[in-house]
């Protein structure tokens, strides 16, 4: 019969949240005798049903999510090799098809790239899908946030450090009355709004971010918790970037986050370890006292585990 502790060590490799314990499978699983197995299966009621013909069979359910976790470390890894330029395309072509649930990754991608990285990623979706971003965008979605993604995947800004303060403060009074206003009209339908969050520069947004404050006391953030989501993730993503996405991995590694939200993990890790992984790390500790490797050390698991805390030490090498 198996031993307690492989039990417990099966159970747990087979029911881990991203991804799976494969030294623990193959060291104990495979090895194991036909009543090893049948201890296993009749010992773990949420892998096994038993059923009414006397035997213990798989939960489809469970056997859906395993195989999503036996695919994460080869999701990584594949996207890790990708050209930026193309993964970026493959996730917008992704989002755009898995609904209005994932359009904030279509944001995180038009607001956190470079003016060039953005363009390339434009390249590749005619590459990749014989037309354009744009036509996806404008095609796929027809709610109210169609106009400003749009445009944000249309954006080239300019990238220098001057800004405009008499403009930016100038601005950031349009934007509050904008979602002050906005019980009578959606701020994200707000032709000025958009105007100013998809042709400004960077620097100068985060003019606008400071002065909102000063005039009206409260951050913009603070102001679009009740508004449209994807209008506060788009401020977030140009304004916040590290604070945005440390609660982006954060949220994938909680335990009742369904399978897109998970996904999101490896989407940030791989796409940010060349660019802010450092800034992200310490914004990520100041957030939640607790270090992301440690975090994903504690809720990771295997091949998919490691490769990722070799990606976010880089750094430190």
């Amino acid at each position: 019969m198996a031993h307690p502790q492989q039990l417990e060590a099966l159970t747990k490799a087979f029911s881990s949240g991203l991804g799976v314990d494969e030294k623990s499978l193959i060291s104990i699983l495979g090895k194991s005798h036909p009543q090893h197995r049948t201890t296993l299966r009749k010992s773990s009621p949420h892998l096994f049903i038993e059923d009414e013909r006397s035997f213990e069979r798989w939960d489809d359910h469970r056997i859906n999510l395993l195989r999503h976790e036996f695919a994460r470390f080869e999701n990584a890894v594949v996207l890790w090799a990708m050209h930026p330029w193309e993964r970026d395309a493959r996730f917008v072509y992704e989002a755009l098809r898995l609904g209005p649930q994932s359009y904030g990754v279509i944001v995180e991608i038009a607001c956190t790239r470079s003016s060039e990285q953005l363009l390339g990623a434009r390249k590749a979706y005619h590459s990749l899908y014989d037309h354009s971003i744009e036509e996806d965008v404008a095609t796929h979605i027809t709610g109210s946030e169609r106009k400003l993604l749009v445009a944000l995947m249309s954006a080239y800004r300019y990238e220098g450090p001057k800004v405009r303060e008499d403009a930016a403060k100038s601005e950031a009074k349009l934007i509050a009355n904008a979602i002050e206003n906005g019980e009578k009209k959606n701020p994200i339908e707000d032709d000025e709004l958009i105007r100013i969050l998809t042709t400004r520069s960077k620097p100068h947004l985060k003019a606008i971010y400071k002065h909102y404050k000063e005039v009206s006391g409260r951050s913009i953030n603070e102001d679009l918790d009740a508004a449209d989501l994807i209008l506060k993730e788009t401020v977030e993503c140009l304004c916040t970037p590290h604070p945005y996405f440390s609660k982006v991995v954060d949220e994938a590694m909680r335990k009742e986050s369904d399978h897109n939200t998970k996904k999101a993990l490896t989407r940030v890790i791989v796409s940010r370890a060349d660019v802010d992984m450092k800034e992200i790390k310490e914004e990520y500790n100041s957030l939640y006292g607790v270090p992301l490797t440690q975090k994903i050390e504690d809720n990771a698991n295997g091949n998919y585990k490691d490769f990722l805390l070799s990606l976010i030490t880089r750094d430190e090498l």
